[in-house]
């Protein structure tokens, strides 16, 4: 189960690539000299190979004045009073290629949700307060941070949009806006004499002159041992829900539907749905095993829109074998526009780009909830058996790179937020079936730790301290599985405001994790399980409690999730992450991945209706910042046994690494806490 791979290389292109090698040094060679304040060291071999070949830019703050001056110049041809620039692709991802991070190129924020609005005196950013810090630091002087969601603030980019426009023509790429927010979007601005406007060419690109190219790679087949589905049952199983659909027709009428309300077909824009339902994977995407694609399934045909480059003979094979027709890419327009299905209408979700809507018109199509994003999300006893081994896997990495890092701080090198990332990697890439990161790795000591998203670069990193939490939030992408985790460790004495904020998330985290509910209950129902313990002491944070994850695929994905409104079923997977955040100062997050279950109870009211969660993180939780005396009995004894049983899982795995086996051994029978200072301040720790 936890066999290592032979090589950190593989047969197909990694979704994360470590720089090339270029050095001529040997990976027997010695290592090179270090000192204790040398952090850079502390790699070896291919590895340190990799790191000192990981070259970077030096990160300045991006000066837009020339960029906003172009996109104003356009605004003034269309006689646009604003214009929009997204975050997303043309496919709605959370996540986007180097070439459609459009939003970063004119506003120099990285983060990855927010939008860029342009006015013709001023420009804005839209974010959450997950990016509310990074933006601040990353944004130049032509841009005002708008912070959505906040206190008497605007909730969202559309809020605070329709509460300033007034008879106001607003430019957007139809492609990057969805369905559902460019018709809720157009509804408000109605009222307020204000409409969206679709120029034929997306500005940014206009202007946009060193623009990246899009991923060449190869699209390449998930076999049926991780996916416990050939594709052709789920092709079969969309036709059924297809056919299920009744016709298009007003409720008053007792006509004959006609052949033009009949649905016969569904337009698949999803990226992860695509990938999920032909078992194919890609690489075009960062951290996301996807590809560009567009997918219609009729009752008798299937057309793959896809780039033919990023054919192989095995994958074209592969689409033979299904009947799959193939066009390119950009074919989908002109399949849209002579509406090559004949008769009939398509049906697509709210997330499909508007431009679809436009394109297909309103008399073609039908708007429901994406039925694959359901089917999806609900893992096989394949695909669950997979994520068990993958966490697994993961967590062993993970519990080896903990005692490596202890026992550097504690021999007194300083080691950086950058440092420690990397060798989280280096262990995580000798697992079986690593295939790269889930996302970018967040390692945060000190204030960084209170910014929920940030990841240090190699120039810009902070000392791992001995005074305040250090965060990593990272995962790998394995064939069998994604992976997402999150623990908070000190390697000093806490304070007690350190202490009891630790608590209080690890409370939210137990409550949340041994949680008993009937069928029918929604995550957002369970969210204030998680922050109870907080509230009682005005504590909070500001996103959410969970997500859901994917099986090699996206490590956010829905619909479900503890601020979701769907019901929690059996084969859902879902991420358990209270925190919480001291600005400018520290933060901290405990963070596991759960599988809800069905699970027996005493009095089985209403019968076997009864749902929990099984744990399918493996990493001990660091007790020296817990403060006993505000646990309860059962959550000492919750604490206990899952560092126990990560003891008995991972021993095997272990077993040739006697630092970490030691490492986890302590961490198993360690008490809670550490212990008060003695006479004199003289201070004992566990270890």
């Amino acid at each position: 189960m936890l066999e290592r791979s032979p090589s950190v290389d593989s047969e197909r292109p990694p979704l994360y690539k470590s720089p090339t090698r270029t050095s001529s040094r040997s990976s027997g060679s010695k290592r090179p000299p270090f000192y204790s304040n040398d952090s850079a060291s502390t790699l070896v071999g291919s590895a340190y190979e990799r790191k000192i070949n990981d070259v970077e830019s030096v990160k300045e703050k991006v000066d837009t004045t020339e960029r906003l001056e172009e996109i104003r110049r356009l605004m003034a041809k269309e006689k646009l009073d604003y214009y929009v620039v997204p975050s997303e692709d043309p496919h709605q991802s959370e996540y986007v290629a180097a070439s459609d991070k459009r939003r970063s190129w004119i506003s120099g924020f990285t983060g990855s949700a927010g939008q860029a609005i342009i006015s013709k005196t001023a420009a804005y950013l839209v974010t959450d307060s997950r990016y509310w810090l990074q933006a601040r630091d990353e944004l130049d002087s032509n841009w005002h941070l708008i912070p959505g969601g906040a206190v008497d603030g605007p909730k969202d980019w559309i809020d605070w949009l329709v509460d300033r426009a007034k008879d106001s023509k607003i430019g957007i790429d139809a492609r990057m806006i969805s369905h559902e927010k460019a018709t809720l979007l157009n509804t408000q601005l109605n009222l307020k004499n204000s409409k969206l406007n679709y120029p034929p060419q997306n500005f940014i690109d206009m202007v946009w002159k060193e623009k990246p190219l899009r991923s060449k790679e190869p699209v390449f087949i998930q076999s049926l041992e991780f996916t416990g589905r050939e594709a052709s049952t789920k092709i079969a199983e969309v036709r059924a829900w297809i056919q299920a659909q009744p016709p298009a027709v007003p409720s008053y009428s007792k006509a004959t539907p006609t052949p033009a309300q009949m649905h016969i077909g569904t337009l698949i824009t999803s990226l992860s749905s695509i990938a999920w339902l032909l078992n194919l994977r890609g690489s075009d995407i960062p951290f996301n095993p996807l590809f560009y694609a567009y997918l219609f399934i009729s009752l008798d045909r299937v057309v793959l829109f896809l780039d033919p480059v990023k054919l192989t003979d095995e994958v074209e094979d592969h689409l033979r074998v299904l009947n799959i027709e193939r066009k390119e890419y950009n074919d989908i327009w002109a399949f849209l526009r002579r509406r090559e299905w004949g008769e009939g209408k398509v049906l697509i979700s709210p997330e499909t780009s508007y431009a679809i809507s436009l394109m297909l018109t309103h008399f073609r199509y039908t708007v429901m909830p994406s039925f694959i994003d359901n089917i999806k999300a609900i893992k096989n006893e394949v695909e669950l058996e997979g994520l068990r081994r993958a966490y697994l896997r993961d967590g062993a990495a993970y519990v080896r790179w903990l005692a490596w890092l202890e026992h550097k701080i504690q021999q007194g090198y300083d080691i950086t937020e950058y440092e420690a990332a990397w060798r989280l990697t280096e262990y995580r890439r000798q697992n079986k079936h690593y295939w790269g990161l889930a996302y970018e790795n967040i390692s945060a000591s000190g204030p960084n730790a209170a910014l929920p998203h940030y990841s240090p670069t190699k120039s810009g990193a902070r000392m791992i301290d001995r005074d305040t939490p250090y965060l990593n939030d990272s995962g790998g992408q394995y064939r069998d599985g994604t992976c997402d985790t999150t623990r908070t460790v000190h390697f000093g004495r806490p304070s007690v405001d350190q202490s009891e904020a630790y608590t209080r998330v690890l409370q939210g985290h137990i409550a949340i994790d041994s949680a008993v509910f009937p069928e029918g209950t929604t995550g957002s129902q369970l969210d204030v399980l998680a922050r109870r313990a907080l509230w009682k002491d005005g504590l909070n944070y500001m996103h959410g409690t969970g997500h859901g994850f994917g099986s090699f695929l996206n490590v956010h994905e829905g619909p479900h999730g503890f601020s979701s409104s769907v019901a929690l079923v059996p084969g859902h997977v879902i991420t358990n992450e209270p925190g919480f955040y001291l600005e400018g100062r520290w933060g901290m997050r405990i963070e596991s991945a759960l599988a809800i279950r069905r699970v027996k109870t005493k009095g089985e009211f209403n019968g076997d209706v009864w749902l929990g969660f099984e744990r399918l993180t493996c990493v001990p939780i660091q007790t020296r910042m817990v403060k006993e005396s505000m646990l309860t009995k059962e959550e000492k004894q919750w604490l206990k046994d899952h560092n126990k049983k990560c003891l008995e899982r991972l021993e095997l795995p272990l077993k040739d690494d006697k630092r970490a086996l030691k490492w986890l051994k302590r961490e198993s029978d360690r008490g809670i806490g550490i212990a008060a200072p003695g006479p004199g301040g003289i201070t004992i720790d566990w270890d």
